[in-house]
């Protein structure tokens, strides 16, 4: 039998897909659905239960498991993960954690009088345009440039 002008009509009054709606298989019962052609026959044929919603259909529960399993760090170690550490650090926290450490370094240096001001203004503004790509290649390049004559302990 085709019901489906009965299908369409039933997802109207019930709200939902016609994906979900069920009729009735029952043989006995096929001459009437075909005949309910409004939406009152559809809402009476609803309440005798020939026409009813199916249950939505969810996500299998080892999937939902498995998410919250992840989402609490598990099933995350070396041996699921593909491609390089790089790429899956977001590249703004990583060039955060690299300016950071570096602008502590020179505050430090600037604060204990190692360098001046000036010095400090200026090793500053070139971090921030990239110029150093770890706080050793800082190091290096004050020492070449003779800022820093000996390794300075950050302790005194």
């Amino acid at each position: 039998m085709d019901y489906r002008m009965q299908r369409r009509l039933a997802a109207q009054i019930l709200g939902v897909g016609e994906s979900r709606i069920w009729i009735s298989p029952d043989p006995e019962h096929a001459e009437e659905i075909s005949q309910a052609v409004t939406r009152r026959d559809v809402e009476a044929l609803i309440k005798r239960g020939l026409i009813a919603v199916k249950p939505p259909k969810g996500n299998a529960h080892r999937w939902l498991e498995r998410r919250e399993k992840r989402r609490r760090g598990q099933r995350r170690g070396p041996g699921k993960r593909k491609g390089k550490a790089t790429a899956r650090l977001d590249p703004k926290e990583s060039w955060m954690g690299r300016i950071r450490r570096i602008r502590r370094y020179l505050r430090w240096l600037r604060d204990h009088g190692v360098i001046d001001r000036r010095t400090y203004r200026r090793l500053y503004m070139l971090s921030k345009g990239g110029a150093f790509r770890d706080l050793g290649s800082l190091r290096r390049y004050m020492e070449e440039q003779g800022i820093l004559k000996r390794e300075v302990s950050r302790s005194g």
